[in-house]
């Protein structure tokens, strides 16, 4: 079999929860051996963030830790014991990459800040992932995905008109900006590395790839001199546009008319219902205008309908329109997600079979795909420290008995 993109690349882990987690998983999928340092002690949050398998709360049972941390390796390491740095510094010098998303001073006082790593491994890529990053009047405040979203103006864009600011239901800054940007600034300085041999330092403020998804909103800003407000589905100029009612128990569709010719479209599959025959409203403006009335009227129309029954009738005449689809839908019935073998079924060592997003790449020349399920707190403890550390199974043990691998 063809090797793993990334395989021979070994990282030691000290990220936790969301943007971190996601980060370095990233590169696991393809291929790296990357190593969560965690502790009993101080549990990773996800651990104990539902949901949980069969709703048994339990710290190797959640479903989020699971998808965030899939085919890395656990390592029990309390970083606050006086032995605990030799043990990471073993480690570490057996690494290509270090990772963590703590804040400005939390590696420095375990003794691993950038320049100590650099002196055990000279060509270390160091990759610190804080909120505001590492220097600047903000540098050391502490932040999640909900903070980062507030503080960018992300918050205040997702909600309803004269409404208060509803956020995007989830840590948006989690799950796509942040973790991204920090695996393309991975490869990047892997790359380099390759090239000249010189590791480096890459300092990641997580609030700004957060700014990078709002750059229509900066740029209506500095051009237009126009602060954006939260608008809810409504679009700027185009309407019917937005979530419509259909046949069954809280089942959805949303219409996007993105043109005149699409207009008509709409007014053919519903069947030309008294309100769509106004000449007036063959004028994207006076639809807009008047996007209200047409939401409404639209509205009772579609809720005759069965939601795939629409979209289908729709897209055949070019109308955008898609089913909005429940988490069960995604999973069970997505014919897309299905065909291409999106969903992987891996066998946990608690949870037993349960389901993986698979990496949503296709390469035509390696295999990229998950290996193993998300590891139990401390199961390969034993392993690294026989593996890469070169301790005896007494060692180990003694170890564990100090209060250092827990």
């Amino acid at each position: 079999m063809r090797r793993l993109p990334l395989a021979g690349v070994r990282v030691t882990d000290f990220t936790w929860i969301g943007a971190g987690s996601y980060a370095t998983k990233i590169l696991a999928d393809f291929g790296a051996d990357v190593i969560k340092i965690e502790s009993s002690r101080r549990i990773d949050s996800l651990r104990m963030s539902a949901p949980y398998k069969d709703r048994i709360k339990g710290v190797n049972r959640s479903g989020y830790f699971a998808d965030r941390n899939a085919t890395k390796r656990s390592l029990t390491l309390d970083m606050k014991h006086p032995r605990a740095l030799q043990v990471a510094q073993k480690l570490i010098a057996q690494s290509d990459i270090v990772a963590n998303n703590f804040t400005p001073g939390v590696m420095e006082r375990f003794g691993l800040g950038y320049d100590a790593v650099r002196a055990i491994r000279p060509d270390v890529i160091y990759v610190s992932m804080s909120m505001q990053g590492a220097t600047g009047p903000e540098h050391n405040y502490l932040g999640y995905g909900a903070s980062m979203a507030a503080l960018t103006g992300l918050m205040h864009l997702t909600g309803l008109p004269g409404r208060e600011p509803a956020g995007t239901g989830t840590n948006f800054p989690d799950h796509v900006p942040n973790p991204c940007h920090a695996a393309f600034a991975i490869m990047a300085a892997l790359r380099h590395r390759r090239r000249t041999g010189e590791g480096q330092l890459i300092d990641i403020a997580q609030t700004e790839p957060t700014i990078a998804l709002l750059g229509p909103t900066f740029l209506d800003l500095t051009v237009n001199h126009r602060v954006q407000q939260p608008n809810g589905n409504e679009h700027p100029w185009a309407a019917p546009h937005g979530v419509y009612p259909c046949k069954g128990d809280d089942r959805w569709i949303a219409i996007c008319v993105m043109s005149d010719a699409q207009w008509m479209a709409l007014g053919d599959v519903l069947g030309n219902p008294e309100w769509t025959r106004d000449a007036a409203l063959r004028a994207s403006s006076v639809r807009h205008t008047r996007r209200q009335e047409l939401d409404a009227n639209l509205a009772a129309e579609t809720a005759r309908w069965g939601a795939e029954e629409l979209m289908h009738a729709l897209q055949a005449r070019r109308v955008p329109a898609g089913v909005v689809q429940t988490a069960a839908d995604v999973v069970q019935h997505d014919p897309q997600l299905a065909h291409r073998s999106h969903w992987v079924t891996l066998d946990h060592a608690e949870m037993g079979r349960t389901i993986y997003n698979a990496p949503p790449l296709r390469f035509s020349r390696t295999p990229v795909e998950l290996t193993r399920p998300a590891p139990l707190l401390g199961e390969h403890t034993d392993d690294i420290c026989r593996e890469l550390l070169g301790l005896s199974a007494e060692e180990t043990r003694k170890l564990k008995e100090a209060g250092v691998l827990v």
